[in-house]
C-alpha cells in the first residue's frame, strides 16, 4: 500500500461530521445544555411554556474552494453566550453566486408579501429585511467582491428573493435601497 495520503471525498467529510455530531449527542454537556434550555423555558408550574411563533433552525454543509467543510446556520434560534435563544427575526437561507460580471444573491423568505421586503445594497454588503404579522426576516450578507449598488435589480417570487448586482472596481460608501419587481 502506498504511503501517499488519500484525498478526502465529500462522503468522508460528511462521515467525519456525523461522527462528531453523534459524539456531541452522547455527551453529558449536551444533555445539560438541553436541560438548562428547557428549564429556562419553564412556566410557573414547572411545565414548558408554549410559544406561538415558529422555531426555525437549520444548517447546510458545503465544501469551500480550499477543500474544507463550511457549516452555515439559518433560522431564528441563535446561540447567545452559552445558551440558545429564540429571536424574533428569522435568518433566511442565502446563496451567493459569483459569475464573470455579476453577483447573484438568492434568499428564501416564504410567507411575506413583496411590498414588505426591503433590500439595501452597498459596495460590499447586502441587507435583506422583511416584516409582516406572522414573520420577520433579517440578514446582512457580506459580498465576495465589490459591487455597484446602483445597478442592483431584485425580484421576489414564490417566497424567493433574487438580487443581481454588477461587479465594480471603484469604491463607494452610501447604501442604496433596491426596488423589488
Amino acid at each position: 500500500m502506498s504511503d501517499r495520503r488519500r484525498r478526502k471525498s465529500i462522503f468522508d467529510i460528511f462521515e467525519d461530521f456525523m461522527k462528531g455530531f453523534e459524539d456531541m449527542l452522547r455527551s453529558k454537556e449536551f444533555e445539560k445544555e438541553i436541560e438548562d434550555m428547557l428549564r429556562s423555558f419553564s412556566a410557573d408550574e414547572g411545565g414548558i411554556e408554549r410559544f406561538y411563533r415558529p422555531y426555525v433552525y437549520g444548517f447546510r454543509i458545503t465544501v469551500g474552494p480550499d477543500g474544507k467543510p463550511k457549516v452555515e446556520e439559518f433560522g431564528n434560534v441563535k446561540r447567545i453566550g452559552s445558551r440558545p435563544k429564540i429571536v424574533e427575526e428569522i435568518e433566511p437561507l442565502v446563496d451567493i453566486i459569483e459569475e464573470e460580471d455579476i453577483v447573484k444573491v438568492i434568499a428564501e423568505m416564504p410567507g411575506v408579501e413583496k411590498e414588505k421586503v426591503k433590500v439595501i445594497a452597498t459596495e460590499d454588503t447586502l441587507k435583506i429585511q422583511s416584516s409582516n404579522a406572522s414573520r420577520k426576516y433579517y440578514k446582512e450578507v457580506e459580498l465576495p467582491v465589490k459591487v455597484k449598488p446602483e445597478t442592483a435589480k431584485a425580484v421576489y417570487r414564490n417566497g424567493v428573493l433574487e438580487v443581481v448586482l454588477e461587479k465594480s472596481e471603484k469604491k463607494g460608501k452610501s447604501g442604496i435601497e433596491v426596488k423589488i419587481e
